[in-house]
């Protein structure tokens, strides 16, 4: 992704939204929020993953560079970011530079449970509590459904005793889909998460109105298909129209698209890229495309 997607970002686009990395915090006055249904809470529409971002060493370069990640994040008024005990070190990566960077208390700390069996489920929810330092998840989610009666049960007790706030289940693949749905359909879970994007809308036919019809926030991962639409666009420029929104980047367009479907919460683009993290908060302001932009969205990119 980063590859097509620098060739993309405009330098002067990048200079004008670039913002000098401070120990101010400064979250913009109209960010884009979105309610989880279980509470009514709100969170920013863009959220952050982890995901081969920070399954990193830290040597002082790389650290500098994710540090300045998050410090964008934070100060462009994300909150969300999502680890997964599959994602090698990046909980523990997080862990670490999330203790030095200005805005952490406003993080809304997610995580997997990614194991088989009740005892092993439970330690390594613990483990992953230890490596990101955080007391307690906000979100934790069954990954990929793996052993999810077992570890369900579990977070109905956990939830009910304040050990976690909410409970999610995610994939990331269409093969689960089904299952998914079923899941869904049947069992209390305040979020779940799925991927979704302009080029990948399989999830509109049932997984996204069971989420809204039972009243589920909705995370999307994968919201670039790897950056595989960048290589959609590439020589192409915005259409006109575009600036209507507030889209100054195909990553923006890309990204507002996402989050204007009613039934979606949040989306958690993952980078290691400091312009790229504020060029994604950007998608985070300004009005979002009604349903007859987002057929436009969707036919433009059909014609590539």
């Amino acid at each position: 992704m980063s590859i097509t997607r620098r060739r993309l970002f405009s330098t002067t686009a990048a200079l004008a939204i670039a913002a000098r990395w401070d120990n101010a915090i400064s979250a913009p006055a109209d960010l884009i929020m979105r309610s989880i249904p279980s509470t009514g809470e709100t969170l920013p529409a863009i959220g952050m993953g982890s995901y081969r971002t920070f399954d990193v060493s830290l040597e002082p370069e790389r650290r500098a560079r994710l540090e300045q990640v998050l410090a964008s994040f934070f100060s462009g008024g994300g909150t969300l970011i999502d680890s997964s005990p599959m994602y090698g070190e990046a909980e523990s990566v997080l862990g670490e530079l999330l203790a030095g960077v200005p805005g952490r208390e406003h993080l809304f700390a997610a995580t997997k449970v990614w194991t088989d069996g009740k005892r092993a489920g439970e330690e390594q929810m613990h483990r992953s509590a230890q490596r990101m330092r955080v007391s307690r998840f906000d979100l934790m989610q069954i990954h990929n459904l793996r052993d999810w009666k077992v570890h369900l049960e579990t977070l109905i007790r956990w939830k009910a005793e304040g050990l976690v706030r909410y409970i999610g289940v995610t994939t990331s693949h269409g093969r689960a889909h089904d299952d998914l749905a079923r899941l869904l359909a049947k069992h209390p879970f305040d979020f779940v998460q799925l991927s979704y994007s302009l080029g990948n809308r399989a999830v509109e036919r049932r997984l996204l109105p069971i989420a809204a019809e039972r009243g589920i926030a909705v995370i999307v991962n994968r919201p670039f298909e790897q950056g595989t639409l960048f290589k959609r666009v590439q020589g192409v420029n915005l259409p006109p129209w575009a600036a209507q929104f507030d889209i100054r980047s195909w990553g923006q367009f890309f990204l507002k698209y996402t989050v204007s479907h009613p039934a979606v919460t949040c989306a958690i683009p993952a980078t290691s890229k400091p312009h790229h993290m504020r060029d994604n908060m950007g998608a985070c302001r300004g009005p979002l495309p009604d349903a007859a932009t987002r057929q436009q969205m969707e036919m433009l990119l059909d014609t590539r």
